[in-house]
């Protein structure tokens, strides 16, 4: 025991290790090697389920989904991306326990990009649903009580990330779960669903568009110097730039749409029963007036969740779920942005520490992300996409019939906002948690306890939570 103790006390106090750059270039460079190869993985499987349900809408052809993801992906980890980076690289660990070892933690952010890639190959082996930023996360703490114990953890944050896992899908669901009530109800259901859908695209636009734009200039990137504007200002410059673009959107892209979906023939979508362009009437006078004649507390209850919710055997229009496929496109090019700024930075965060380290020759860590980091995740993402990505889009494409266009954008909608939002606050969420949050409540809402395969659900939970420790 005396012999244990006095080894832990010489390594406490010893010297500061001589750092020498020939020594760990190797280790730079296989870092690099195994971050590209994690990131066009990442690039392989998540963006391209992100523009799948386009491609498989007919709405865009494969090759112009690559090109608006490429674009939105760098837009997302340049503008928001880096304080995702800086929790990655500094929060969970606590880097003032390697400031006499700088080799050690370079060592460490291969061992993280060694963890992380070797359970993702086993769980696709295996074709079980996993999440990169779970492993990357319990790869990191694995590292770090290895070589430091549990003094080595930055523990709130820990605990501030896993919170967040729970909290991100209920979130995502909550919110699409909302938006697709709003579109219900004054969309769906209504007598003229189609005009009443074009009447809803500038609003729209200026929300998700002013939103974006607020969580870009709002505390924003220190190396673009977006921090140095104040709220107020980002609030009107959102609003400008929202209202510019509803402009648009009501004297340029209305117009087109209109003309565009009257002129084509009738899309064959799943769960779109109607043979033809036109107007489905929904009888609800019997339920209100039902409603109306119901003098017991909990039967009017029982009736207004009815009216309020969505008609289960419902026969929508087939125009109208085509305008929302063309609506897809937005939404997707929006869960890019989010993409680029929460997933990107997972995968650069180990690249990120390697070059601070070897750059500055100490584990401090103090300058910024260089943006030249960033594009590198961004161009191995891109790089997975381009050259794998079209196996994982035809999938997805050709399960979209399963699969309302309406319910899809709300769903992708929900979650690319959900993962903005988390990416502002440096959290390292999975985009894939925040689209199951939102299929799980989207689905319920639509076809009830059908509309959910919980016995996938319950599998992807239980990945869930096996993943920090397997990678780790």
């Amino acid at each position: 025991m005396d012999i244990i103790t006095s080894s832990i006390t010489s390594i406490a106090t010893s010297p500061v290790v001589p750092f020498d750059r020939s020594s760990v270039l190797w280790v730079l460079i296989v870092g690099i090697i195994m971050a590209f190869l994690l990131g066009a993985g990442l690039g392989a499987n998540d963006v391209s389920n992100t523009f799948g349900t386009s491609v498989g809408s007919g709405v865009v052809t494969i090759v112009q989904a690559y090109i608006l993801a490429s674009i939105f992906i760098t837009l997302g980890a340049v503008l928001v991306g880096w304080s995702v980076t800086d929790t990655m690289r500094k929060g969970v660990v606590d880097v003032t326990e390697y400031y006499s070892d700088p080799h050690e933690l370079m060592l460490g952010q291969v061992a993280i990009l060694a963890g992380t890639a070797g359970w993702l190959a086993i769980t696709t082996f295996c074709g079980m649903p996993v999440s990169t930023t779970h492993a990357m996360v319990g790869s990191t703490l694995g590292f770090s009580l290895v070589l430091r114990g549990t003094e080595g953890v930055n523990w709130s944050e820990i605990y501030r990330i896993i919170g967040s896992w729970f909290l991100s899908p209920a979130l995502s669901g909550l919110i699409s779960g909302v938006l697709y009530l709003f579109v219900d109800i004054a969309v769906l259901r209504r007598n003229h669903p189609f005009e009443c859908g074009l009447r809803s695209l500038p609003a729209l636009y200026f929300f998700v568009i002013a939103f974006n734009v607020l969580m870009v200039t709002w505390d924003g990137s220190k190396l673009l110097h977006f921090d140095l504007i104040p709220f107020w200002g980002a609030a009107l410059i959102s609003i400008a730039i929202g209202s510019i673009a509803a402009l648009l959107v009501q004297f340029v892209l209305k117009p087109r749409l209109w003309r565009k979906i009257q002129a084509s023939t009738a899309v064959d979508f799943d769960g779109v029963r109607t043979s033809s362009f036109k107007t489905v009437e929904l009888h609800t006078t019997s339920e209100n007036s039902e409603c109306d004649s119901e003098q017991d507390l909990l039967n009017r209850m029982r009736c207004f969740f009815k009216v309020l919710l969505p008609n289960m055997e419902r026969i929508d229009d087939a125009k109208t779920i085509q305008l929302f496929a063309w609506i897809q496109i937005f939404t997707a090019c929006f869960a890019g942005f989010a993409i680029g700024a929460n997933d990107v930075s997972n995968a650069i965060a180990p690249v990120a520490t390697l070059v601070a380290v070897y750059k500055d020759q100490n584990a401090r860590q103090e300058a910024e992300v260089p943006i030249y980091v960033l594009l590198f995740g961004v161009l191995a993402i891109c790089f997975g996409l381009w050259t794998l990505g079209y196996r994982i889009i035809g999938t997805v494409g050709s399960r979209v019939s399963h699969i309302n266009p309406a319910s899809g954008f709300t769903i992708e909608f929900g979650a690319a906002m959900t993962t903005l939002i988390a990416s502002k606050m440096g959290l390292p969420i999975s985009t894939t948690q925040c689209l199951i949050g939102s299929v799980v409540v989207v689905g319920s809402l639509t076809k009830g306890g059908e509309g959910v395969q919980w016995v996938v659900f319950r599998n992807i939970v239980i990945t869930w939570i096996s993943t920090l420790p397997a990678a780790g």
